[in-house]
């Protein structure tokens, strides 16, 4: 999918929470950074981040100051601790995540940040608790959707992949966890 000189934008996400989308998100990133690609993961699960406890760093500040209040994102994207992937946590719980990532700022932060990354991840909520993951994956390259073997209902799977249709999405394929 990406070639040597391109960028790309993939948002990650799943039919259910818990299904390991966030563990998928991370392990995809680092797998970027360990080639030699400058990567930003972005954690954009604004009602429920996890990143920043995987890093074990603070939350205080991060992708909402930059959607609400126009910071720059290089002010709040911090060093992960491996070579070449940056992070940007999600910061505080806002009120109003959908809005926030409908926003013409995700726009420009999606924008700068192919600019200077090769290789942009983002974790979302997973698919069928909030309509985030289908305002992002619309402003994305691509996305992968996580599913938990036995875990997922055909009809919930059924109903994610129409989901992300409908948000005219770039499936770029399925990982199947715990298989």
């Amino acid at each position: 999918m990406l070639g040597d000189n391109e960028s790309a934008v993939i948002a990650v996400t799943s039919t259910l929470r818990s299904e390991g989308k966030s563990t998928t998100a991370l392990n995809l990133a680092a797998a970027y950074a360990q080639e030699g690609r400058r990567t930003l993961l972005i954690d954009a699960n604004l009602r429920s981040p996890v990143l920043h406890t995987v890093f074990g760093i603070t939350n205080r500040s991060g992708l909402v100051q930059v959607l609400a209040e126009g910071t720059p994102f290089e002010s709040c994207a911090m060093q992960s601790g491996i070579d070449r992937l940056t992070l940007l946590t999600s910061g505080p719980t806002p009120y109003n995540p959908s809005e926030l990532l409908a926003s013409r700022r995700m726009d420009e932060l999606l924008e700068q940040a192919r600019q200077k990354y090769d290789v942009v991840i983002i974790d979302t909520p997973s698919l069928l608790d909030v309509t985030d993951s289908q305002l992002i994956a619309s402003k994305c390259d691509g996305i992968l959707l996580v599913v938990r073997a036995g875990k997922v209902k055909q009809s919930a799977a059924v109903k994610a992949k129409e989901l992300l249709i409908h948000a005219k999405a770039n499936v770029l394929g399925f990982v199947m966890n715990g298989a």
